[in-house]
């Protein structure tokens, strides 16, 4: 059996090129939540920045700070978690099903 090393690295060369285009994708890619029906909207990016929080005038209650803090904790950690899934599908498609550490 004779192995084509010129053809793996090749190979690899092309799949990190997809998988750049794929992180680039997913740094442009805008994932939302929200919480208290409405009430708190948080964006993310593919990068798990946060980009935006939005909270409605009404939810805003100084005697009640620490569901505020909650209701914001549960939208970004949901899209957050929305970019995770993406980003995990969007490679797994690439690497064939193969979990790579670290991508």
């Amino acid at each position: 059996m004779n192995f084509n090393y010129q053809e793996m690295l090749k190979t690899a060369k092309a799949m990190q090129k997809q998988m750049e285009k794929i992180q680039e994708e997913l740094k442009n890619t805008q994932f939302s939540a929200s919480a208290g029906s409405g009430a708190v909207k948080v964006k993310v990016n593919g990068e798990q920045e946060i980009l935006e929080i939005k909270l409605n005038n009404e939810v805003v209650d100084f005697n009640d700070v620490e569901m505020l803090e909650d209701m914001i904790l549960v939208a970004v950690n949901d899209a957050i978690s929305q970019s995770k899934a993406e980003a995990k599908s969007r490679l797994m498609g690439l690497t064939g099903g193969i979990n790579i550490p670290g991508f």
